[in-house]
Order: structure tokens, then C-alpha cells, then sequence
């Protein structure tokens, strides 16, 4: 099974996510729709930049034209908000994501490539790209790349830790449940691309043994998913807040219990 059948299928079979779930797709293509679709998911809406998508074009599920790092809903207003190898081609992948988090109600699902010690190595040594000129080669120089323009976009990886910062500044009034999961895919297609024999065959090779180093390589490989849900009760805020008439303040008991604000002064 596919990386992003794989991980919805996961989340699906845990509870994490429901198929029944209003779901946005941000920088969208016909991969979400079918992936989607074999999962089971029926309230779905498929966007992105390009102009020319036409309306039943990712039927059964809508599609909408939008900017991922502008979008043009309303707060919550879905469940879910998924992205799959989309965020890279957004001038501001944290806008982008932000912006998910925005909209969504519950959840966010990423599916991006990871800043790993053997990725940046496979950068240095020509076997995986920082720019994307393959996606605008493939799409006749014209689109596919920064926000689907025909400028090649940088390929911005992402590690752990800088999912959470990003979550947290933006949402810091409570814990938030994060899940990363990992899976060793070779550049083949980008190696069988070159024009050097020798890239292609070193291509070839990693293929044949993708499954060997799949057990020891997971999170050094270049898929990546993270999945955040946001707090959903008032367990979930941070001890020094708390809840009045709906809105979260500061909990002056707790603060004051620990807190001397004038001993700076007096000092």
C-alpha cells in the first residue's frame, strides 16, 4: 500500500479520523482524489492554484480554487485539512500550514519530506533534489512548480521538532496531539530522469533495495507525515489557563501561587 493509503488507513482504524469527516485538500490533485476515494471518504474538497481545473474535474468530491496560504474559509470550518507533497511548492510552507490549522475544526494531515541526516547527504551528492525542475520539465516548463508557477520551487523539508514550534506559536494555549510517521522511498523517478547512465543505474540499485533498508531507514528516507488534532477539552489547556464563559484567560490563582510580578521591581 501507498505511504498516504497507508497512514489514512492507520488513523482511520485507531479513530483518530472519521471517513465521514468534512474534509479540504490544500494544493490538491487527482492522487488525493483516488487515494481519498479508496478510503472511503465522502464529504471531500479538493483545492488548489490551477486555473485549469474545471469544476467535475475530482468528482464525486468538489473542487475549489484557492490560495493554500490564503485560504478563503471561514475559521473550523472543516474537520480535516490534508496536504500531500504540497506544501514545498507554497512560497511560505508555515503560512500554508497555518492556514490548514486555521480551517480545520479537528485535525491536520502533512504529508511532506523529512530534513534528515541522509537526505541533505543524498542533496550534496546529487541524488535528491532542493529544487524541484523535474515537476516543471513534467509539466511542458509552464507549471508545477513555486506556486505552480514555472519557477522551479525550493523542496523545503521538515523534521519533528519544527512541526511542534510552528503548532505551538501559532496555537499556544494548549497541548496538542502530534503523530509522525516515516517510510524509505528511493528518488527513482528523479534518477531515471538523468541523463548520466551511472545516476540512473545508482537509481536501480536503491530500488532493488528499498525493502532491505525499509526496516532500518524509515526515518532517514525522504516520506514523511505528520498529523496534529487539535485540544478538545478543557483538560487539554495549559495549567496557568483557564476557561470563563467560553473564553480562555489566564489563571490568576495559579499564576499568583508561583509568581512574584513585583520582585523584579524590587530587585
Amino acid at each position: 500500500m501507498e505511504f498516504y493509503g497507508r497512514v489514512l488507513r492507520e488513523l482511520l482504524d485507531d479513530g483518530s479520523i472519521d471517513r465521514g469527516f468534512r474534509t479540504l485538500v490544500v494544493c490538491g490533485g487527482m492522487l488525493d482524489r483516488d487515494t481519498l476515494l479508496a478510503a472511503g471518504f465522502c464529504d471531500v474538497t479538493i483545492s488548489n492554484l490551477d486555473a485549469r481545473t474545471q469544476g467535475d474535474a475530482y468528482a464525486p468530491f468538489a473542487w475549489s480554487f484557492q490560495d493554500a496560504e490564503s485560504l478563503g474559509f471561514p475559521d473550523a470550518s472543516f474537520d480535516l485539512a490534508v496536504v500531500h507533497a504540497g506544501l514545498h511548492h507554497c512560497q511560505s510552507p508555515h503560512r500554508a500550514l497555518l492556514e490548514m490549522w486555521r480551517v480545520a475544526r479537528r485535525a491536520v494531515l502533512a504529508f511532506e519530506s523529512r530534513d534528515s541526516l541522509a537526505m541533505r547527504a543524498a542533496c550534496a551528492l546529487g541524488l535528491a533534489a532542493r529544487y524541484e525542475v523535474e515537476a516543471v520539465a513534467d509539466n511542458g516548463y509552464r507549471f508545477g512548480g513555486m506556486r505552480n508557477s514555472s519557477i522551479p520551487n525550493y523542496i523545503y523539508r521538515w523534521t519533528e521538532r519544527e512541526v511542534r514550534k510552528t503548532i505551538d506559536c501559532a496555537s499556544p494555549h494548549a497541548h496538542h496531539a502530534y503523530r509522525f510517521f516515516y517510510q524509505f522511498r528511493p528518488p527513482t523517478r528523479r534518477l531515471a530522469m538523468h541523463r548520466s547512465r551511472a545516476v540512473r543505474l545508482a537509481g536501480r540499485v536503491l530500488d532493488l533495495g528499498a525493502g532491505l533498508l525499509e526496516p532500518i531507514a524509515a526515518r532517514q528516507g525522504n516520506l514523511f507525515a505528520f498529523f496534529v488534532r487539535k485540544p478538545s477539552s478543557p483538560d487539554d489547556l495549559h495549567p496557568w489557563l483557564r476557561l470563563e464563559d467560553g473564553t480562555v484567560v489566564p489563571d490568576r490563582a495559579w499564576c499568583e501561587a508561583r509568581l512574584d510580578p513585583g520582585g523584579a521591581v524590587r530587585r
